[in-house]
């Protein structure tokens, strides 16, 4: 965005001349490569007349623009310095430099020095407000925020500060506004439509966000800022394959280009788009100049299920926008339940508060999904789907979302709708998870589709797992009256650890088994399972008691069940 007026004014395009120099190469001249943007040709040239003793006084200012313009701000600063002695606007351009490589101390400093000696008065002033500007919102000084936004004026350039304030600072439509306002009066001012873009992708405007852009890039096509917005618009409304596809050209030349912020930027967005490939060789070194590269890279360990690095990484984050207080709750709340800590909870809990119950998130899916968050922390589950339904349209093919969804109709008693829920869960990697399959077995069970939840036990390969499945079969199907498959997950129990509680159920399951034969509600065939089931406590009085009564009705009813008990 446009924070500061340039350093030089771009020098005038002459017109080609129509004579013919009798087919002589021509010499290069700057204008031509600024004309086309092309500040690597300037560079070259500028530093060529340097070493060539052709330099004039106009060249170090120059060099140190094109440098400023290619990303380069530490030669760019260097030569700043050098001519600020001999001209305070130069402490300005320097104190730009120092603005965008993060030093807003020495940026502040130097600022502040670019004032005339004898008049004390900056040669620029504008420009030194916007400056400080920017400055003390990087430092996170609202004092001095007001101070110099109380002396903003209706000045273009100052216009187009105050809006990449508002921008950086979540205010997305009061940028909008501002851009928009400028862009009717100067609509020679294409760069505008990027910004405007820009705003309308921050607002989940993503159509209304390329449409805007399509006239720029008809004319600056190989603009990386603008390819790279486009690509996020895609991602954003297809997937990480449709973004790629859109970079394409660029990731031609990424290799050999000098390392810039836009191909920073673009190498970060290649981890998000290919869904975290290379995160750990790419993210790193950009921490510090790419912002979402730490979000980013705690969400890679969180996938990854490294949840502690996760939390190393975010802990010193102060976070200032929804996406950064999102974060933070989720990684809290990570903690909280890998470590089962109630102070992490809570933390996570007051996060997902702080989003859902602002005035500028409240009626957002993000917003929703983050205040049903809360009251999941909370165990409040008919305030969850208060939440969850609002948004379910949005989120129907989301895995996580049908995952809390399934799981929160559960918990209210709503089984028919949490069945379902739980089967859109497309994530393999969910539905190995034992909450995922125990809430899934047991909608199956409150469903009427017992031998559905055994299947889900038969298939399961985690021995404590298994266990704590066979108990909540064991249990649910004896509350609900599925009395066979009660019996087996009891006979197994028991087999596994002999107690009186598991003999207990058991006993009472088998006895359901055979009231319900008798009834005419069960398969006779399952009676010969559970008097097999019965035999194998060959020592219980109680065993042999029931034995004698099943098998005296099985053969009165011309059901074979083997070998009859002792009398």
């Amino acid at each position: 965005m446009n924070m500061f007026k340039k350093a030089h004014k771009k020098a005038p395009v002459k017109a080609k001349s129509s004579s013919s120099d009798g087919g002589k190469d021509k010499k290069p001249k700057l204008e031509d490569f600024l004309r086309r943007r092309d500040y690597t040709g300037a560079v070259c040239l500028l530093e060529f007349e340097r070493a060539t003793g052709a330099a004039s006084s106009k060249t170090l200012p120059w060099l140190a623009y094109a440098a400023f313009h290619l990303g380069d701000y530490k030669k760019a600063l260097d030569i700043y310095v050098d001519l600020a002695p001999n001209d305070p606007i130069y402490y300005l351009y320097a104190s730009c430099c120092q603005f965008y490589l993060g030093e807003y101390s020495a940026a502040e400093e130097f600022a502040l020095k670019g004032v005339d000696k004898e008049s004390g008065v900056s040669p620029d002033p504008r420009l030194q407000n916007r400056l400080l500007f920017h400055i003390s919102h990087k430092q996170n000084d609202e004092t001095k925020l007001m101070k110099y936004h109380a002396a903003i004026t209706d000045s273009t350039e100052d216009q187009l500060s105050l809006a990449s304030i508002h921008y950086l600072r979540n205010h997305f439509q009061e940028a909008t506004d501002i851009y928009k306002r400028l862009l009717i009066e100067y609509r020679e001012y294409l760069a505008l439509q990027v910004y405007v873009a820009m705003c309308y992708y921050k607002l989940d405007y993503y159509d209304v966000s390329l449409e805007i852009l399509a006239p720029y890039l008809a004319q600056f096509p190989d603009s990386a800022i603008a390819i790279n917005l486009k690509a996020c618009n895609h991602y954003k409304l297809y997937d990480g394959k449709a973004a790629e596809q859109e970079l394409k050209g660029m990731l031609e030349t990424l290799h050999s280009s000098p390392t810039n912020f836009d191909n920073e930027l673009v190498r970060h967005n290649l981890v998000v788009f290919r869904n975290g490939e290379n995160a750990l060789q790419v993210l790193p070194p950009l921490l510090a100049s790419v912002p979402e590269a730490r979000l980013n890279f705690v969400i890679y360990h969180l996938r990854a299920g490294e949840v502690m690095e996760a939390f190393n990484l975010i802990k010193e984050l102060e976070p200032t926008t929804p996406q950064e207080y999102i974060l933070k709750g989720v990684v809290h709340a990570s903690v909280g339940q890998l470590q089962d800590n109630a102070e992490q909870l809570k933390l996570a809990q007051q996060f997902f508060q702080l989003v859902g119950a602002s005035a500028s998130e409240c009626d957002t899916i993000p917003g929703r999904q983050c205040m049903a968050s809360c009251f999941f922390l909370l165990k409040q589950f008919e305030d969850v789907l208060t939440y969850l339904n609002s948004v379910k349209a949005y989120a129907y093919q989301d895995p996580i979302f049908n995952y809390n969804h399934g799981l929160a109709l559960g918990a209210c008693g709503q089984y028919k709708e949490a069945e379902e829920a739980l089967l859109l869960v497309s994530d393999e990697s969910y539905r190995q998870e034992y909450i995922y399959l125990s809430w899934l077995a047991r909608c199956f069970i409150m469903n009427g589709k017992a031998r559905d939840a055994w299947e889900l036990y038969l298939k399961m390969e985690s021995n404590t797992d298994s266990f704590a499945m066979l108990v909540l079969i064991a249990n649910d199907c004896y509350k609900v009256g599925s009395f066979y498959y009660s019996a087996k997950a009891f006979d197994v129990l028991e087999r596994l650890d002999p107690s009186t509680e598991y003999w207990e159920g058991k006993r009472g399951a088998c006895c359901g088994v055979f009231q319900q034969v008798i009834a005419r509600r069960e398969k006779k065939e399952n009676l010969r399972d559970v008097i097999m089931m019965l035999r194998n406590n060959v020592n219980s009085p109680q065993s042999e008691y029931i034995l004698r009564i099943m098998s005296k009705w099985a053969t009165d009813n011309g059901i074979h069940v083997g070998e009859q008990p002792r009398m």
